[in-house]
């Protein structure tokens, strides 16, 4: 057994509170990691690992480490590989220490307590979930600390539960052990950071702050109440102090905001492109010209949230034209708040402890351009600017203090001195002067050592271990009188000396400077106790301002692009003139872009069945739909000429291939997933977007649920639906379903060449020109030569293709499922079918496909599949 130092036994001990978390444990100038710490950390941060002797019998263990001041880029590297870090301080002087140091551990830094704005994106929201449960009930409880934000809902279905995690792309999540072993695996599918498992916090926690006992006193809900008190029970412990800058608990509901699920988000583009995965080419990246942080956050929000609220939305949709119609005062307001720092983060580092000098000054500039703000708001016309501008607090007390109190070039640390201006502290200036006037004599006596030694080379100068010193080169040693100086320090070119009276001096200097430093650091404490008392004026205030400037931004992206205001209908009628996709109008060049316009209602219109090739513009045309939906409820104008809109209450699309590799599911069957999601969730004031379902699989398996699923929208949902699609068969609907209508995009073909037009017109297209679109993709020229030969034979032996009904009736089938052999036996599979086969008829003949989930469909075909095979020999 290994007997360990005195310090090495207190690592281990306090080592025991947290081991999950990476320990940072201080030792001197140096945060160092042990053991296995030590190892993962070397290689994670790719330093050197290294080791010390620990035992008392010299026995050495892996150590690395990391200077305490450069420690910050450190912490970050781990925090953004999704690893907790705990830092272990000495809080006792070295000094009057008996034995060993007294260490404790001050916070344990994970990816969701982050407030160090070197660590933090100021775009984004650092959110950290709590989720607590009841029988039949969900709680969501969000978190932001870098902001105070603290909010959250209830909800009763587990897959919009697991929805509304994923919505707040949070940094880590907090789960009480309510939950089964199965439901911590299930939300591991979908969120891939830290999970952490707790037991809610006793009675005490709950009376341990006056913050916690109104939100829990104000909450209807048991489970709300639980996940809230996880959630200070979890700051009180990671960060070992009350957070007094948490803002008060705000309640919402989910079904107040246009749902958008993870994969309309993600197939319309509008955080990230689908194909980098870059910011730049989404909606977000078109829309976001705010100005300050907060609101580039809050665009952020309102993007990912659009309103139901018609009400709400007119009251942004009426600022937004004023901001409009008034250009040089909207700019005027944007330069200014350009001058605006993040008022709620360094509301938070105020009320946290950890902000700066640097940061008070960002503060006060902030504050101090209020004023013009306000000067400027007065210049809109219309009241209904006046809520907005009667909630802003310019906190003038607050910048008076501020003003009085910190110098223009105040330092990032509070420990370096210079923070104050003269005239704030008495005692402070005396210091202060006391410092500077021995530093000038130190500076003058080096001129007067020069003069009467003749060495011009002579010089004073300080290091920390010798304090002041006169230096001489030693080629001019003997040039000095004897014993007027005392040697200090020898050097390889140099002699250092010291007098009796620079000795003097420089107690006074170090003694003034070490004071005031001290005496700076207490007032500095004072003040920051002062500021922290506008903590909540100041959040509510960064709220006003990001709204604001939200708004500017959706003016100046809609005067830039010629955007108009959108009209809301009351019967479901949906008209869009010359419409256009934001983000693909801007990336294209000038005038390349095609405006279409859709018209869609309830009556005969609900369905929109869209042909035509591929690369014509089908799935452009879609998210260009949701895309305009989405900015119109959010408050924002649109691309068109004229939009008239019905309020939606759920996006849904299928667009694009994916798979599941990790949880075992195909393309297919995660294209039936997404389908059935829709089919099933939506209402008929949904929008659905469904981009070539049935693709995944055969021809027949395709076109047949493609068909089910079009005929239970139409019979079942109701929700207004674009179905773009390369099966032509289904353009036959029309004819059948009252409110399914074709439309197709048109191109032109001369000489076996296609252009697309891009344009959108009644009617269905006339074929797929998937050979054409081959042919441009650079296909070698034997490969579509052959390829048009095929489809010229297959085309033939459809129009003559017939089938026998079970009554023995021939009839006209259409394009059947044709061999490219030439194996005539399988053009015509079901002429003089045995008995075995007209079962399977008649059973298909009998399906209730209206009443048919398509799950259910998919799952009869396949039966239907697999009885064929076996009857036919063919397994």
């Amino acid at each position: 057994m290994v007997h360990y130092t005195p310090m090495m036994e207190q690592y281990l001990s306090i080592k025991k509170e947290y081991p999950d978390a990476f320990w940072f444990f201080r030792l001197g100038d140096f945060y160092e990691l042990f053991f296995e710490d030590a190892k993962r950390a070397a290689q994670i941060l790719e330093i050197t690992l290294t080791s010390r002797p620990a035992g008392k019998s010299g026995e050495k263990i892996p150590m690395c480490g990391v200077p305490y001041h450069t420690a910050n880029q450190y912490i970050k590297k781990m925090i953004d590989q999704g690893h907790k870090v705990a830092i272990c301080e000495q809080v006792e002087d070295p000094k009057e220490a008996k034995g060993v140091v007294k260490r404790k551990v001050v916070r344990v830094i994970t990816p969701g307590t982050l407030m160090e704005e070197s660590m933090l994106a100021e775009d984004e929201n650092n959110f950290m979930l709590f989720l607590t449960k009841a029988p039949d009930l969900y709680a969501v409880v969000g978190c932001d600390l870098s902001t105070g934000e603290v909010t959250g809902t209830e909800i009763g279905d587990w897959g919009l539960f697991v929805e509304e995690v994923s919505h707040f792309q949070p940094k880590e999540v907090i789960m009480s052990t309510a939950f089964s072993q199965n439901e911590i695996k299930g939300l591991k599918q979908h969120y891939p950071g830290i999970i952490t498992v707790r037991e809610v916090g006793s009675a005490d926690v709950v009376n341990a702050s006056e913050w916690l006992r109104l939100q829990t006193a104000s909450t209807q809900s048991e489970v709300i109440n639980e996940a809230l008190v996880l959630m200070y029970e979890y700051l009180l412990d990671t960060q070992k102090k009350v957070v007094d800058h948490l803002q008060p608990f705000h309640y919402y509901r989910s079904q107040a905001y246009l749902s958008l699920d993870t994969h309309a988000k993600r197939n319309l583009e509008l955080l990230q492109t689908l194909r980098e995965r870059s910011r730049k080419g989404s909606l977000l990246w078109l829309l976001d010209q705010t100005s300050t942080a907060m609101g580039g956050r809050l665009l952020k929000k309102w993007l990912t949230r659009p309103l139901l609220d018609q009400e709400l939305i007119e009251q942004r949709l009426d600022i937004v034209e004023i901001l409009v119609n008034n250009p040089l005062v909207r700019e005027e307001i944007m330069l200014i708040l350009k001058e605006v720092y993040d008022l709620e983060r360094l509301a938070a580092r105020v009320a946290f402890g950890n902000v700066t000098p640097r940061d008070l000054l960002q503060l006060k500039r902030s504050l101090q351009a209020l004023p013009d703000l306000l000067e400027q708001l007065d210049q809109l016309p219309n009241n209904c600017m006046h809520p907005l501008i009667d909630s802003i607090d310019p906190c003038p007390e607050l910048v008076k203090l501020l003003d009085q109190s910190l110098s223009e070039d105040a330092p990032v640390t509070i420990k370096e001195g210079g923070i104050f201006k003269p005239g704030y502290n008495e005692e402070l200036d005396q210091l202060n002067k006391a410092s500077r006037e021995g530093k000038n004599w130190i500076s003058e006596l080096e001129q007067k050592e020069r003069e009467r030694t003749g060495i011009k080379s002579l010089k004073v100068g300080y290091n920390k271990v010798f304090g002041y010193y006169i230096e001489v080169t030693k080629a001019n040693v003997h040039l000095l009188d004897e014993g007027r100086y005392q040697r200090k320090q020898t050097l390889s070119n140099a002699e250092r000396f010291i007098t009796p009276e620079l000795k003097e001096k420089e107690a006074l200097i170090l003694d003034a400077s070490e004071r005031a430093i001290e005496l700076e650091y207490q007032l500095f404490i004072e003040l920051r106790d002062k500021v922290k008392n506008y903590t909540y004026r100041l959040q509510k205030l960064a709220g006003i301002i990001a709204q604001i400037d939200c708004l500017c931004s959706f003016a100046k992206v809609s005067e830039k692009y010629h955007y108009v205001r959108p009209r809301f209908s009351q019967n479901g009628e949906l008209v869009i003139q010359e419409g256009r996709h934001p983000v693909v109008e801007q990336v294209l060049p000038s005038g390349e872009f095609v405006a279409n316009d859709l018209y869609m209602n309830d009556k005969d219109r609900q369905i929109l069945l869209i042909t035509g090739p591929n690369m014509a513009g089908k799935s452009t045309y879609m998210r260009q739909l949701a895309q305009i939906v989405i900015m119109a409820q959010m408050g924002c104008f649109v691309p068109a000429k004229e939009a008239t809109l019905p309020i939606f209450d759920q996006i849904f699309t299928r667009i694009g291939a994916a798979d599941d590799l990790v949880g075992g599911q195909s393309t297919f069957m995660v294209e039936m997933m997404e389908t059935k999601r829709a089919i099933t969730k939506a209402t008929p004031n949904s929008l659905i977007l469904l981009d070539e379902i049935g693709r995944g699989t055969s021809t027949y398996d395709g076109m047949s649920l493609a068909q089910a699923v079009i005929e239970y929208i139409h019979h079942q949902v109701q929700a207004k639906t674009l179905f773009s699609t390369h099966y032509h068969e289904l353009t036959d609907l029309e004819q059948e379903l009252e409110r399914v209508k074709n439309i197709h995009v048109a191109c032109s073909e001369h000489e076996g060449r296609i252009t697309f037009l891009h344009k959108v017109l009644e009617g269905k297209a006339d074929r797929s020109y998937g050979i054409h679109v081959a042919e441009l993709a650079g296909m070698p020229k034997a490969v579509i030569e052959r390829a048009a030969a095929i489809l010229q034979v297959l085309e033939s032996k459809a129009e003559t293709a017939v089938a026998t009904d079970q009554h023995g009736t021939y009839r006209d089938k259409g394009p059947v499922q044709l061999s490219l052999f030439g194996d005539e036996a399988q053009e015509e599979p079901y002429r003089r079918e045995p008995k075995w086969q007209q079962e399977i008829l008649e059973e298909i003949e009998t399906l209730d496909l209206i009443n048919m989930t398509p799950l259910e469909a998919l799952n009869t075909l396949y039966r239907l599949q697999q009885h064929l095979k076996r009857k036919g020999g063919r397994t």
